[in-house]
């Protein structure tokens, strides 16, 4: 599901891209294929389940967990961030801001961010959940920020990238790109290495960005707006960019896959390939959630398709991530679904959630975390 938004005020449309039948009312619901059968190969053992307070709100933000050394972060929509034990799940520590959070949590060095709806971020201590600092943004975040030794990252829905001083909070920089007049709600969370964050934005272009400067390094058109329509000519990053074997991997809203060289900002190849999700990375393969749902693996290196799997067409999947020899995705209905890197068929499936899985899923060290739409976070493993 996405929405759409017009202007850089982002007045939310009543017009749905997708999903309708699972995230809003309207008079021609789009029905979500029915569950196919198959023979399980494998089993879905729950590791720990844990609650993270309120669910995750009405306004189709997509809140994810965040993983650093031996914890994973979360929080709620009404502002409650929490830590837990990896192994156990047991709860390190519990804060709860005085916001309404915009998205999920990011994590690392020390540093836990989240992003409240009134354009504020702010920086706990992931080991106690203390307060570090609190910085205004010109604009909503709605999507998680990422953090490096030195700098918390925010990407803002205005088309923008702020820059704040992991231990202070003072702004380092600012990057501003032009927002279209129509784009889909939600932008992608960006890549943020020591010396460089590369970031997707609704123009289609995708970015590097030197994280000392703030200076363009390169950037490039992922995607090329087509149609006479604004409708048409929507051409958003939304899913996260992939950094995976030396390789960028960029998709796009009505647009298409790319491969780039980061060093040389070269495309490499490309495919004609619609979505708003993430994407993840195995057996040489890269795994892309399209905008109807289905499942697509291309060949890293030709990009060559090996294989596509439709039988989650209009089931609001997730960003795929992959767990062993396998990939997964979830869906509205809280459904996990995974399948064979080798060929995509289904190899297990495990109700998490029955309200559903809204938001990217992540692995470590061969345990996959779920943050449910009811506000459970869940550690799961392939048996």
């Amino acid at each position: 599901m996405k929405m759409l938004v017009r202007g850089v005020a982002a007045t939310t449309l009543a017009l749905m891209i997708s999903g309708c039948g699972f995230w809003g009312d309207s008079e021609e619901e789009i029905e979500p294929n029915p569950l196919v059968s198959f023979e399980a190969e494998k089993s879905v053992d729950v590791l720990w389940s844990a609650d993270v307070g309120a669910d995750l709100g009405e306004k189709y933000h997509q809140f994810q967990p965040a993983i650093w050394g031996d914890q994973v972060f979360a929080n709620d929509s009404k502002g409650r961030v929490q830590a837990f034990s990896r192994a156990d799940g047991k709860r390190s520590w519990d804060v709860e801001l005085d916001i309404t959070a915009s998205g999920g949590v990011g994590a690392g060095f020390g540093t836990v961010a989240v992003a409240a709806e009134s354009g504020e971020l702010i920086a706990l201590s992931d080991k106690d959940g203390a307060i570090q600092w609190r910085a205004k943004v010109s604009t909503e975040v709605v999507a998680a920020p990422q953090i490096n030794q030195n700098l918390v990252v925010a990407q803002l829905i205005n088309g923008r990238l702020e820059a704040f001083d992991r231990v202070t909070g003072e702004r380092q920089w600012t990057y501003d790109n032009l927002v279209p007049r129509l784009t889909l709600r939600g932008t992608s969370s960006p890549i943020v290495t020591q010396n460089v964050t590369v970031a997707g934005f609704a123009s289609g272009k995708i970015v590097a960005v030197d994280n000392e400067k703030g200076r363009v390094i390169w950037e490039r058109k992922a995607a090329l707006p087509q149609g006479r329509s604004e409708l048409e000519r929507m051409v958003d990053i939304d899913g996260r960019p992939l950094l995976a074997d030396g390789r960028l991997f960029v998709t796009s809203y009505q647009g298409r896959l790319v491969a780039i060289d980061p060093r040389q900002a070269q495309i490499l190849w490309s495919q004609n390939v619609s979505s708003y999700r993430g994407l993840a990375a195995g057996f040489g393969n890269v795994y892309v959630s399209e905008s109807n749902d289905f499942i697509q693996a291309f060949d890293q290196s030709s990009s060559a398709s090996i294989w596509r799997q439709d039988a989650l067409e209009n089931r609001a999947i997730t960003s795929p991530v992959t767990l062993g020899t396998t990939v997964a995705v979830a869906d509205a209905e809280g459904y996990l679904h995974f399948m064979s890197q080798v060929d995509g068929h289904f190899v297990a499936r495990h109700q998490v959630d029955s309200q559903g899985v809204r938001g990217d899923m992540i692995v470590a060290d061969n345990v996959l975390y779920v943050l449910g739409d009811s506000g459970r976070l869940v550690a799961l493993k392939l048996k």
